[in-house]
């Protein structure tokens, strides 16, 4: 049967491949550059809490189908109420989940809060400035961005320079009418 099914669609379907329809498609986006980039771990987390309320939705439909009918309600009138509390406690847990996730910070997509680490000990700040100020064995030096070197150490020792790396995507986007 599968096999007709290809026989029948390959037969029927039209065939004009041309470079567009030859494409990968991307959301729109002619894909460029390499796919093999970092990718966001809350991906993941999103995507399994959107499969935890979907699946939620394959039970209240039918729920919804034997809540309401008629007859079981009229034959026993405790079946409507069992099961209008086992939903309730269903979509409780349901709910319980979400809002663990969402206290646990796994919902703030833009904004993430940094742990900023704390400690009870106090050190005065004299402390600090004591121990930069004695010369024991190590000098704190100024920090400058470009550092040039001293001609002495230029002239006995040659680093190569290290190549400017590009980054490994760029994106480029085509203009209407540019084809």
């Amino acid at each position: 049967m599968v096999s007709f099914a290809f026989f029948v669609n390959r037969s029927l379907a039209p065939h004009n491949p041309n470079p567009e329809k030859l494409t990968s498609y991307e959301c729109g986006e002619e894909p460029t550059g390499n796919a093999w980039i970092p990718f966001n771990s809350r991906f993941y987390v999103i995507a399994l809490i959107f499969l935890l309320f979907d699946v939620e939705m394959v039970f209240i439909f039918p729920w919804a189908i034997v809540f309401g009918s008629h007859e079981m309600n009229h034959a026993d009138p405790r079946w409507g109420w069992l099961a209008l509390t086992e939903m309730f406690l269903f979509l409780g847990v349901l709910i319980l989940g979400l809002v663990y996730v969402w206290v646990k910070g796994d919902l703030d997509w833009i904004k993430p809060k940094p742990i900023v680490p704390t400690t009870d000990t106090y050190i005065p700040p004299s402390v600090y400035e004591k121990l930069n100020t004695e010369q024991s064995g190590y000098q704190v030096k100024d920090f400058t961005p470009d550092p040039q070197p001293d001609a002495a150490t230029a002239t006995t020792t040659a680093t190569p320079q290290t190549p400017i790396r590009k980054p490994m995507f760029k994106p480029t986007f085509k203009k209407p009418g540019n084809e």
